[in-house]
């Protein structure tokens, strides 16, 4: 049969994703079948939807012709744990590279759902013009017309019937347009009027089109896509693998093909540079509120130092609690940075008020310590107390806001201990090297004393 191929412009990530997968369908895409379970709460079952799904698939195998067969279980998601995006200026190319892509995901353990983008189209006749035809004052053009008008038909005139317009087409009888035999026995006329026989100016081969021809940045892409058992392995392990042992080797095998990271990476990568610039922003205001009103600019940074072991004591707990790293618990652990600096705010506030008070360093350290330690370990403790609930809470509602409490939980705590134990330490360490900056630079007459430059 003729047909033609529609292209359509590069679609934003998140519909990219859910074209993807098998959802959506209704009753214009007869050729998509969905099914849904609904299961009982997570507190009446022993097995998760992750289990339920896995099962399902091993239950339900291949489905023959089927293009592409998936099962989802998450109630959130950032795209698909594996979606190597492949670029370049040749379809075909694209869909070798595609295949080859494929082959080698399914090599690893732990990864199934293997599927790309490429949907090859309905059966066409490509067409394609002799050498006599030229002399002849055809062209690819005027043949492709006249193939159009026969078996197509040409708009002759409209017929105004009440409200409608009716076409009124030109073509072939429905008898002389039934079979590619049609095609070899119709005649094509030149510029002069004169028909000649198909065959001596033209030829045809039966071919297969694309369904739909995606674009990004003027050049085609096809995506590769695959889920990941991450009681296996990770999609981070994958990645890396293919970075360095499968993507290279396919760039050299398909030259002007390229790739890039989407899905579960791309949205990795984004929340990274937006947390990273967040954090930079929030590290700079902590820094700023401390050294105005303790006129100081060594201050804050000792008090910023418990900062690294809130973050140490945030991964602690996600090993003790078996909990993976994730996004949230990215969040958890900007937000420790705010909190774990008030233990070490009050107990450096009280060294300062003992210093004024005409104390010595040592003095002011030790009182500050005995003094102030069940407060901050109160504090900390409470904050534990009133996180462990939500860690406790066995609900699909909670399951997201967990790793941002361990990391709350945990950090507050662990930065607790080694604050007590680092900071007057570290207070004393910046006394000796006030002394040594003084012996060394004695301050002058006209010159300011370097301890209170610090």
């Amino acid at each position: 049969m003729l047909s033609s191929v529609g292209e359509q412009p590069y679609r934003k990530r998140q519909e990219r994703e859910s074209s993807g997968r098998l959802g959506g369908g209704s009753a214009n895409e007869p050729h998509v079948g969905e099914v849904n379970i609904e299961l009982a709460p997570s507190e009446a079952r022993n097995a998760t939807s992750v289990e339920i799904a896995g099962l399902w698939r091993d239950k339900a195998g291949s489905i023959p012709d089927a293009v592409e067969l998936g099962f989802t279980s998450a109630l959130f998601d950032a795209g698909e744990a594996l979606h190597i995006e492949l670029r370049g200026a040749d379809g075909e190319v694209l869909r070798k590279a595609a295949a080859a892509l494929r082959n080698r995901l399914a090599l690893y353990p732990g990864v199934f759902d293997i599927t790309d983008s490429f949907r090859g189209g309905k059966q066409e006749v490509s067409l394609s013009i002799r050498d006599s035809a030229e002399a002849l004052g055809l062209s690819l053009q005027d043949l492709a017309r006249q193939v159009r008008q026969a078996f197509y038909g040409d708009e002759a005139q409209r017929v105004q019937r009440g409200r409608d317009d009716v076409r009124v087409m030109v073509r072939y009888p429905a008898e002389s347009r039934r079979s590619l035999g049609d095609v070899e026995a119709m005649r094509i006329r030149t510029g002069d009027g004169i028909a000649v026989p198909f065959s001596s100016v033209a030829e045809y081969e039966l071919d297969r089109g694309y369904a739909t021809i995606y674009r990004a940045d003027r050049k085609r892409i096809v995506s590769v896509t695959a889920a990941v058992d991450e009681n296996v392995t990770t999609p981070n392990d994958i990645i890396a693998s293919l970075q360095s042992e499968v993507l290279p080797g396919l760039l050299d095998t398909f030259p002007g093909l390229s790739y890039s990271l989407e899905g579960e990476q791309a949205e990795q990568a984004e929340f990274a540079r937006f947390m990273l610039r967040g954090w930079a922003v929030a590290i700079l205001v902590i820094f700023a509120l401390l050294a105005i009103p303790l006129g100081s600019y060594v201050q804050p940074l000792l008090i910023m130092s418990s900062i690294p072991f809130g973050i140490v004591g945030a991964i602690i707990g996600h090993l003790l609690m078996g909990w993976d790293l994730s996004m949230f618990s990215v969040i958890g652990m900007v937000a420790v940075s705010g909190v774990v600096v008030n233990d070490s705010l009050v107990l450096v506030d009280y060294v300062n008020r003992g210093r004024a008070a005409g104390a010595t360093v040592f003095e002011a350290v030790r009182a500050a310590g005995a003094l102030r330690f069940r407060p901050i370990l109160l504090t900390s403790l409470t904050t534990f107390a009133g996180l462990s609930p939500l860690l406790a809470e066995q609900s699909v509602q909670a399951q997201f806001l967990i790793p941002m409490a361990i990391s709350l939980a945990f950090g507050v705590l662990f930065s607790t201990a080694v604050t007590l134990l680092f900071l007057p330490a570290a207070c004393l360490i910046l006394e000796d090297l006030r002394g040594l900056f003084s012996r060394v630079n004695p301050p002058t007459a006209d010159a300011p004393d370097p301890q209170s430059a610090l």
